[in-house]
């Protein structure tokens, strides 16, 4: 397995990976966000971009990838970024690989003054889709979600944002918040979706351990909505966004007139991603360090320590966890059932060539029973969510991962039992 897993990272996609840089700077930490953010009290802006520059270089040089396919500037809040940084970033990128001029170049913005202030000088720094942190159009929400921005505040930046980059801007929203009912969700939704671009991500509320948000809940202060009225939300979700000519190519992801999000369909894929700045994830295969394998990397995630190392090595990377063939093939299942198309029997066979879905999944009573509930579909396309087992896609992957685990050990034992052999007819 490890050996066919090496001929797989290289034939797959290694030559090219999408981008991801992370900002870690907010100007205060909302009640719900566990993130890697921090506020401080000043930032080095120039040894910033030049560590982000100088980290950027060294792993394209690891990678050995040769075109970036997408770049991704998320935090934190990168919109407090300078567009400076975002160019010499992207500059960093052209020097040391392609990057194609219609590359999808996307930015986190923070529906602030001071984010729709500098929205025109990011479009000219190279920024070509805004992802805009609406959350919500409700004043109480924002407030309770510890937002740095009002309703009227968010539609200026969004009008900006729309009218810079046409088609190109996302809006998340947030459901499942304190006091919200089934009613009031939908009437926000409608109302995001009267002046929305053409892509939302919808984000149902976490309570993170650690978060001002979560004491709250605990000491009984703030109640927010059961499963039941959750679920319910959701699909009502679904539905509105249906009817307002929205595709839902992804769990949390909708989109019209094709305003698929490009980076995060990478993620999707399972295909290569190069993480930059503090706390940045990343898998790829560094072949310039001999590597066959695809390796799981972490950045270090204080952004103090992270520039002296930067500083001191041209990376920061603090973890590296090679991917076995199992492993791989585990993020691939989870995020390819991710989306509503599922993953074709060629997208599987790039990276599994010795086990299709149907020897794989073909022994397993659970797996047939949830075909014949309608909640998977496995047909000549490939393997697939229906729309009521998107909805339930939590409970189906530990079913699909368990009987992946299976085949592999009983293909494991095979193997070992038929080397027995062939060393008893030996001796």
């Amino acid at each position: 397995p490890v050996r066919e897993a090496g001929e797989v990272s290289r034939r797959t996609y290694t030559h090219e990976a999408s981008l991801y840089v992370h900002w870690p700077y907010c100007l205060k930490r909302c009640s719900y966000c566990n993130f890697n953010k921090y506020i401080p009290r000043s930032v080095d802006h120039a040894l910033m971009t030049q560590s982000l520059q100088k980290e950027t270089q060294t792993l394209l040089h690891i990678s050995q990838v040769s075109r970036i396919t997408s770049v991704f500037f998320g935090g934190g809040t990168p919109s407090l970024a300078q567009p400076s940084t975002i160019a010499a970033v992207l500059e960093t990128v052209s020097k040391h690989a392609e990057l194609p001029t219609n590359a999808e170049v996307t930015l986190e913005v923070n529906p602030t003054p001071a984010g729709k202030a500098r929205l025109r000088d990011f479009v000219a720094a190279g920024v070509n889709r805004f992802s805009v942190g609406l959350q919500s159009l409700n004043d109480g929400n924002l407030r309770m979600l510890g937002r740095d921005h009002n309703p009227q505040q968010a539609l200026q930046t969004l009008s900006e944002a729309s009218m810079l980059c046409p088609g190109r801007v996302s809006v998340d929203v947030m459901f499942g918040l304190p006091d919200q009912s089934e009613d009031s969700w939908q009437s926000e939704l409608e109302k995001v979706l009267s002046v929305c671009d053409d892509h939302v991500s919808l984000y149902q509320l976490t309570l993170e351990r650690g978060t001002h948000l979560f004491k709250q809940v605990q000491l009984g202060k703030v109640h927010v909505p059961g499963e039941d009225v959750t679920a319910a939300m959701y699909k009502t979700a679904r539905n509105v966004l249906k009817k307002a000519g929205f595709l839902q190519y992804e769990v949390s992801n909708f989109a019209r007139n094709n305003a698929v999000s490009t980076h995060n369909t990478g993620y999707w894929k399972a295909r290569q991603y190069i993480g930059v700045g503090p706390g940045a994830h990343g898998r790829f295969v560094p072949h310039a360090q001999g590597g066959l394998l695809r390796e799981a990397r972490t950045q270090t995630l204080e952004p103090d320590i992270w520039i002296k190392e930067v500083q001191q090595h041209g990376h920061a990377t603090r973890r590296r966890i090679q991917l076995s063939h199992p492993e791989l093939l585990e993020e691939v299942l989870v995020m390819g059932l991710r989306m509503n198309e599922g993953i074709s029997h060629q997208h599987w066979a790039a990276f599994s060539p010795e086990a299709n879905f149907h020897q794989i999944y073909g022994g397993s009573e659970d797996f047939q029973q949830l075909l014949q509930r309608g909640l998977l579909i496995l047909d000549d396309r490939g393997l697939r969510c229906s729309w009521e087992g998107l909805a339930l896609l939590d409970s189906i992957l530990p079913i699909l991962l368990l009987s992946l685990e299976m085949f592999f050990q009983k293909t494991a034992g095979s193997a070992a039992a038929a080397d027995r052999t062939l060393g008893q007819k030996e001796t």
